[in-house]
């Protein structure tokens, strides 16, 4: 028996009570929320175990994980009390809103042994994994740029902008599908209703090997966008998750320029094939990052959307952010996450008292 609770039950929250309830394998849900009506509506709904509006009775229940939905800006402090309750976490995106943070976390969850996992729920999409063996397999040649739209009406957030609201997808997306961090990230906003939050943004990020990756993201836009498309230099592809049933199109289209020697290459010649429309497996994504953060907990696997997977956004978040405040100049991301974490473990930083007991313990002491 898989025994989870689900802190916050509001947008995300109610899709996690559903699907946990829907898994394979035998779990019991409980649920958390402030909002006792928002509890009943629940418990109407779903099956649920346990049912509470206070945080400590359900980290003082036998659930054995905790999924944190509640708004961004207190995830770090959610996963936290989580973590030293001795439950495993999966905290839904983005990660922390600092970076500190989400060191503070990783390093927490690996002195006491514990799993800890980010809602990046595109990595579990199926046509997000087909694109990146589409990459691997150099079908379409060299990754040459990328760009992603996320658009929409609404929904507005109280406590972040609509780049650490609507960006941690996709960014997530691009280091998925490249394997790698960027070497510099610009961002430009506009803030038409509320001056201290960005409703509009536009990010660039430079990755090595001359690629770049460009994203639109809006609260403000009158029709739904869920589009990416990569170009390489033999072909390009579109991924669009709102197409049903054909996420994923194959364009044969390219450009080349002579190689006859001269200077000036000119002109381009243009090749124009056709398009072909792969099968994609039709599976629900949060079903299956539900059903991995389970088998992690359960088996002792590393999630596909760790903790280090999720800092990588949020350090990205945060170099973005600070080229937003500073009218869109280049900021050049020059320290490795995976560095950072380890720096921190090395210097013993953010290590709990509660873990320091429990590895006394271990020991003897």
């Amino acid at each position: 028996m898989f025994r989870v609770g689900v802190v916050g039950c509001g947008y995300w929250g109610s899709k996690h009570v559903r699907v946990f309830n829907e898994l394979p394998i035998p779990t019991a849900v409980s649920i958390c929320d402030a909002d006792p009506k928002r509890l009943e509506a629940m418990r109407r709904g779903y099956p649920v175990a346990f049912a509470t509006t206070e945080y400590d009775a359900l980290l003082a229940s036998d659930i054995d994980a905790a999924v944190i939905a509640v708004p961004a800006a207190h995830h770090a402090a959610f996963a936290r009390r989580a973590l030293l309750a001795g439950k495993h976490v999966l905290v839904e995106k983005p990660f922390t809103t600092r970076s500190v943070d989400a060191v503070e976390l990783i390093n927490l969850a690996e002195d006491l042994g514990l799993t800890i996992a980010v809602g990046h729920t595109f990595l579990y999409n199926p046509a997000v994994r087909a694109l990146k063996e589409l990459i691997c397999s150099g079908r379409i040649g060299v990754p040459q740029y990328l760009h992603s739209a996320r658009l929409n009406f609404g929904l507005l957030q109280p406590d972040v902008n609509v780049l650490w609201d609507l960006a941690p997808h996709d960014i997530s997306i691009f280091l998925y599908l490249l394997g790698k961090l960027p070497t510099a990230v610009a961002a430009r906003g506009s803030g038409v209703y509320n001056p201290r939050q960005f409703e509009v943004a536009h990010a660039d990020l430079q990755f090595e090997g001359n690629i770049a990756a460009y994203l639109h993201v809006s609260w403000l836009d009158p029709s739904k966008v869920r589009r990416t498309i990569v170009v390489g230099s033999e072909k390009m592809v579109v991924y669009d998750d709102l197409a049903s049933g054909e996420p994923l199109k194959i364009y044969d289209r390219s450009v080349a320029f002579p190689d006859n020697g001269a200077k000036e290459r000119w002109p381009p010649r243009y090749s124009v094939g056709d398009i072909l429309i792969p099968r994609v497996a039709e599976t629900e994504p949060l079903k299956e990052e539900c059903a991995d953060f389970a088998d992690s907990v359960l088996n002792g696997k590393k999630p596909v959307s760790d903790g280090r997977a999720g800092l990588q956004v949020v350090r990205v978040l945060e170099h973005l952010e600070m080229s937003l405040s500073n009218g869109g100049a280049l900021v050049a991301f020059d320290l490795a996450v995976n560095q950072e974490v380890d720096e921190a473990k090395r210097l013993g930083l953010f290590t709990s008292p509660l873990a320091s007991q429990r590895s006394a313990s271990r020991q003897g002491v």
